[in-house]
């Protein structure tokens, strides 16, 4: 790479660190606006230039994004060259695939990227140079190779930073002439310019669903409405089974009732726990704290009703094959199964653990918010 190109990745190292950007739902299409410098090779002499270009982009998967890029610099000719006082044109159309690292909401993503197209070169001010070796014949192959970092500031705008090399085949702006003093001027075919550059990502996302209503209790009335003979949590008038026994698991009528408890809030991060990952903290979305508290809940209910039994299932979202799925149920429901013994629940109170892959979602998989929800464990409580 010639010395302005890798000033250009020297340059941008120190301010790339302040842009990043959010991944977005897979399938989802954005607009990204990009404003930079280019750092032409040396052989052009041509100065640095402002870049500017803007992408549409769609996300192939939560890790992977592919754009459609359109890219314009013009280069004033360097004090030194032989056509001082001139002006270079170049306009780029391309498509470049970014590979994305870390969990799919985190807030600071690295990525890398490579991208295939065509530049076209020519001279806009000044008179035309075909004569002394700048010729206008068309477009050139390029390639690029690059690397930035991803910044999310809501869930549809984020910061792109991004440094690049630039391999372009032009084999047009310099040929094997004489000018009119009759000075040579040699061929050159190729040459690595340095791109640096930051723009915002705009986008096209779903909004997250509105929280469900809060259900408000009805006071009870008075006479056998305020009785509850059985101990059981329904009270006389509406208790159609008022002789079970203390600490069964009712229903509404009061009867006896296999119930399935939904650990509602303890969602997991996407594709954890790993193969033997055994805590289980860092396996859970953020906020931890929160999902703990649920679990801890959820022993205390079992401490309160020494005599019930419990099987674990474990759930899925619809990213990944049917058998890895299967099996990350598996564990997410183990996991859970060693955190209630180790919290005192005997593990012979724990009939069975299973897992269900993406067989029974509770909500749709289009959307990052229904894929965290199927992204679960349940509890199924049987009676003593």
């Amino acid at each position: 790479m010639k010395r302005n190109a890798l000033s250009a990745l020297i340059a941008l190292a120190l301010v790339g660190g302040s842009a990043a950007v959010h991944a977005q739902d897979f399938g989802n299409w954005y607009i990204a606006p990009r404003i930079g410098a280019n750092f032409s090779d040396s052989d052009r002499q041509t100065d640095t230039s402002v870049w500017g270009g803007i992408g549409v982009g769609v996300w192939v998967n939560p890790n992977l994004a592919v754009d459609f890029e359109y890219s314009i610099n013009n280069a004033s000719f360097e004090s030194n060259s032989w056509r001082r006082g001139h002006e270079w044109e170049s306009v780029g159309l391309g498509v470049s695939a970014r590979w994305f690292f870390g969990d799919e909401g985190a807030q600071w993503r690295p990525y890398i990227m490579g991208g295939l197209g065509m530049l076209r070169h020519a001279a806009y001010s000044g008179y035309l140079l075909n004569d002394v070796g700048y010729n206008e014949n068309g477009w050139d192959p390029m390639a690029t190779l690059g690397a930035g970092i991803q910044w999310n500031f809501s869930d549809n705008l984020a910061l792109r930073g991004e440094i690049a090399a630039r391999y372009d085949r032009d084999n047009n702006t310099r040929g094997e002439l004489s000018d009119a003093l009759g000075y040579t001027i040699s061929h050159k075919t190729g040459y690595v310019d340095g791109i640096a550059s930051v723009g915002l990502v705009y986008s096209f996302g779903h909004a997250a669903p509105a929280p469900a209503p809060t259900p408000v209790e009805t006071p009870a009335p008075a006479d056998c409405h305020t009785l509850d003979d059985d101990h059981d949590g329904v009270n006389n008038c509406d208790d159609r089974c008022p002789d079970t026994p203390a600490g069964t698991i009712v229903g509404p009528d009061g009867c006896p009732q296999k119930v399935v408890i939904d650990l509602r809030g303890v969602n997991f991060k996407f594709d954890r726990p790993k193969k033997g990952e055994h805590a289980i903290e860092p396996t859970l979305q953020v906020p931890t704290a929160e999902s703990v508290a649920i679990l801890d809940q959820a022993v205390d209910a079992l401490n309160r009703y020494p005599d019930i039994k419990v099987e674990l299932d474990g759930h899925t979202d619809s990213i990944g094959t049917e058998e890895y799925n299967q099996g990350l149920s598996e564990r997410r429901a183990q996991i859970v199964a060693d955190y209630l013994t180790s919290h005192g629940i005997s593990a012979d109170r724990i009939t069975a653990v299973r897992g269900f892959g993406e067989t029974q979602p509770i909500d749709t998989n289009s959307t990052k918010e229904g894929r965290a929800r199927n992204r679960r464990t349940e509890l199924k409580v049987e009676n003593p």
